[in-house]
């Protein structure tokens, strides 16, 4: 007697990325490079999320996320107007394409202490998944579980009664 998962895509640690973004809505929120740092902040207001990613040509140069602008931006007493992105994005930014893992995705965040990890398709940006999605889609799966588990266990009662 077991919970029964029909294929990989079951088991939530090799779930892959395509399946979760599924329940995502598809839309990525950018800024340029050249932008000021108010409308980066503005557009993270307006769109309640927490980072935006900077695309310069289709391709991801950098990422900036509320605590950067306050680390490099507040704090600093730089105005946020006269402030472009360019100056306070993170450049190394760390990427998943559609063929990582829940897993793999949450080890990448987890190694690299990030929150917020792009998703790129053929090189081309088209998502930005956060840890809070993961653990939103973890959160789902092990309700799902669970209620398996508790049928499972009532139908075992009811027949033994």
């Amino acid at each position: 007697m077991g919970v029964s998962l029909r294929g990989p895509g079951e088991i939530l640690a090799y779930r892959p990325l395509k399946l979760i973004l599924h329940t995502k809505p598809q839309t990525l929120w950018s800024v340029s490079s050249q932008d000021n740092v108010a409308t980066a902040v503005g557009l993270m207001d307006e769109r309640d999320i927490g980072c935006v990613v900077v695309v310069d040509d289709g391709k991801i140069v950098g990422i900036v996320s509320e605590r950067d602008c306050v680390r490099r931006v507040i704090l600093t007493s730089k105005p946020a107007e006269a402030t472009s992105v360019s100056e306070i994005m993170v450049r190394d930014v760390i990427t998943a394409d559609l063929s990582h893992t829940f897993a793999e995705c949450l080890n990448l965040m987890h190694r690299h202490r990030i929150r917020h990890l792009p998703i790129v398709d053929a090189g081309k940006p088209i998502a930005v998944i956060s840890i809070r999605d993961l653990l939103s889609e973890a959160v789902s799966h092990h309700a799902k579980v669970i209620a398996e588990l508790e049928r499972e266990r009532l139908t075992v009662f009811m027949s033994t009664a």
